[in-house]
């Protein structure tokens, strides 16, 4: 019986890559000359901390970021730029998660989604990834469909496709 999984994973090197660029192209920035910036990959906890002199440099790395994230193929979706920048000291500073996995509700939703669609396929929660199972090819891939198309708030890849 063919089947796929969703998933919602970030590969860690091409994070560091994406987070390298930044710092290099803030670094030859002439608006950032002589200002305090810093922006730091936290593997372990999947966050990205940034530092600067104000709010509008915050923001503007951030766009930086999400830019070159693009470029390396990261989806936007995964930063939680849900925080607010907050000063500290003579910096501002801000904390960006990094969403790797599917949590518990959105899986919830995905499988709900799949479930409302009215498609022959069931959809199971396996730990951080839903598994879909169909009897036909085309029914799979109607629900990657349904998924790319739906604004779920979450990047999806689809992986393990098996006939």
């Amino acid at each position: 019986m063919p089947s796929f999984d969703i998933v919602s994973k970030i590969d860690a090197q091409t994070l560091d890559n994406a987070v390298n660029v930044t710092k290099k192209e803030i670094q030859n920035r002439f608006d950032f000359k002589d200002s305090p910036v810093s922006i730091e990959l936290n593997k372990k906890e999947m966050k990205i901390d940034l530092e600067a002199a104000s709010d509008m440099k915050i923001k503007q790395i951030t766009d930086v970021l999400i830019s070159r994230s693009i470029k390396q193929g990261i989806d936007p979706l995964a930063y939680d730029m849900s925080k607010e920048p907050y000063p500290s000291g003579k910096v501002t500073k801000l904390e960006v998660p990094v969403r790797n996995g599917l949590k518990q509700e959105d899986a919830k939703k995905i499988v709900k989604l799949i479930k409302d669609s009215g498609m022959k396929v069931q959809a199971a929660i396996m730990d951080d990834l839903v598994r879909v199972t169909g009897k036909k090819l085309d029914d799979l891939q109607s629900v990657m469909q349904l998924c790319r198309t739906s604004n779920l708030g979450v990047p999806l890849q689809f992986d393990n496709m098996r006939s």
